[in-house]
């Protein structure tokens, strides 16, 4: 690791003793120099693994995340923010943006009642029975905003800090500025897929080197093919031997394609996962009382308390991020009381993750983030509610977060957010701080600039920080 002339952090993943000696342009004059360095260039030889822990820039307050990533876009007028003043009105009295959409600017009141809860006196709809159980532990930010209508760009947006270009997810950022902290499990996971979206958005490393990128889990009750030992141990391990022996002839001439290094590391983190992740992924190892708080076996509950779950298993062992992902579950354009089935899908998976890790002294260490890509219009669109980038509801616990508040607020409508405003810029730069990494100096050089999670903007949200 080094301190470039800005004093932002670059890593340096390994030393190569060939190509020190053969980019010398008089090779054998440096050998006393060699023999100085050799100590230091051999260890950095033994250690290639692109994933090992690294300093943080200060003293995190989380060691690791779990993003519960909400698809669809949850309405934040029938979660969080409630809005009565829809009831007195047939059209929204306030001016609209140019793009809504299909958007009508005809008020939807919510069909659901709102009650205070907790000793904070936090709103939940009645849509979330077992998470307001948890009032106390939870800030709910009420004026999160992004700069995308659509899925696709927003999901970019949440997950990667731009909507539009190919760039690295916020796990793969934060695996690259801090490593992994258990060698046989991946730094970053991500389960389920979003099938509003191709590609990797949600788990891809695009421009940083290819180890960062997340293990993908599309399906949580098959986690990961071909985990048994295929041949007896001794010989694996001789073949993954040979493998980077022969690397070692290709590399010479490729040191700048992190590709072989990223390989090379899956290779060897698939050989340790051989033994350590068929316990890591067995749910069944969970007591049936443990089952039962996450709703296993449950129609409505299975799919997502397999998730949180496998979420809590991942990082009680030093999995860096996890993504627990919905799909579209939250897409509410036909009728707005589908929120109802989605809520019975995710409410008690989501309370008992909360529950578990403050059951288990992880909560404190753990950050755990609840939102989607953008909110819901509180106008209406048919018998639902439209895309809404401009003011929504996200929440987040534990991991150096104050619970029992409510920050920022949106208008009377729901429509904008007006008061202490948190762009996802904001956001990203908040969850970064929070593990331990300045996101204004978690940079990587690419296409001849400094490249960061946060582009040029962003503060952190210290208002919510304990």
């Amino acid at each position: 690791m080094s301190i470039d002339d800005r004093g932002k952090r670059q890593l340096e993943f390994h030393v190569d003793r060939r190509g020190l000696l053969r980019r010398a342009s008089a090779g054998f004059p440096l050998l006393s120099l060699y023999g100085l360095l050799s100590e230091e260039v051999r260890a950095a030889e033994v250690s290639r693994n692109p994933q090992s822990p690294r300093q943080p820039h200060h003293a995190p307050r989380a060691k690791s995340v779990i993003f519960l990533f909400m698809g669809g876009g949850p309405s934040q007028v029938d979660l969080f923010d409630p809005k009565p003043k829809l009831a007195d009105h047939t059209k929204i009295p306030i001016k609209l943006p140019r793009i809504t959409r299909d958007a009508t600017p005809n008020c939807r009141p919510s069909p659901f009642r709102f009650q205070q809860h907790g000793e904070s006196g936090t709103w939940f709809s009645e849509l979330l029975p077992n998470l307001s159980r948890h009032a106390d532990d939870l800030c709910i930010v009420r004026s999160v905003y992004c700069d995308q209508i659509e899925h696709s760009g927003a999901i970019r947006q949440m997950t990667t800090g731009d909507g539009v270009l190919p760039r690295p997810s916020v796990g793969a950022w934060s695996l690259y500025g801090l490593g992994s902290e258990n060698d046989s499990l991946p730094g970053f996971v991500s389960i389920s897929r979003q099938s509003n979206l191709a590609g990797k958005v949600i788990h891809g490393s695009s421009f940083l080197p290819a180890a960062f990128e997340g293990t993908s889990i599309p399906d949580v009750k098959k986690p990961i093919a071909n985990l048994a030992m295929p041949v007896a141990r001794e010989i694996q391990a001789t073949r993954l031997a040979a493998i980077r022996r022969l690397a070692e002839v290709y590399r010479r001439r490729r040191e700048d394609d992190s590709r072989l290094d990223a390989r090379l590391a899956a290779y060897e983190l698939a050989f340790r996962m051989q033994t350590r992740a068929p316990e890591a992924f067995d749910l069944s190892r969970e007591s049936r009382a443990t089952q039962d708080l996450y709703g296993l076996g449950q129609k409505d509950t299975d799919e997502y308390g397999r998730q949180c779950l496998l979420a809590r298993r991942l990082v009680e062992r030093g999995v860096r991020f996890v993504v627990a992902n919905v799909d579209n579950q939250w897409d509410a354009h036909g009728n707005v009381r589908d929120h109802e089935k989605t809520s019975r899908q995710t409410d008690r998976p989501v309370a008992a993750l909360i529950a578990d890790l403050k059951s288990r002294g992880l909560l404190d260490q753990t950050l755990v983030v609840w939102g989607g890509e953008f909110g819901r219009t509180p106008t209406g669109q048919g018998g639902g509610r439209d895309h809404h980038p401009y003011g929504f509801t996200m929440w987040l616990a534990g991991g150096g977060v104050r619970g029992g508040m409510t920050y920022g607020s949106t208008d009377e409508f729901g429509f904008f957010a007006v008061e202490d405003k948190v762009h996802v810029h904001d956001l990203h730069a908040t969850m970064l701080h929070l593990i331990g990494l300045d996101h204004e100096a978690l940079t990587f050089r690419y296409s001849g600039r400094d490249f960061r999670l946060t582009d040029v903007y962003g503060r952190v949200v210290n208002e919510i920080l304990v």
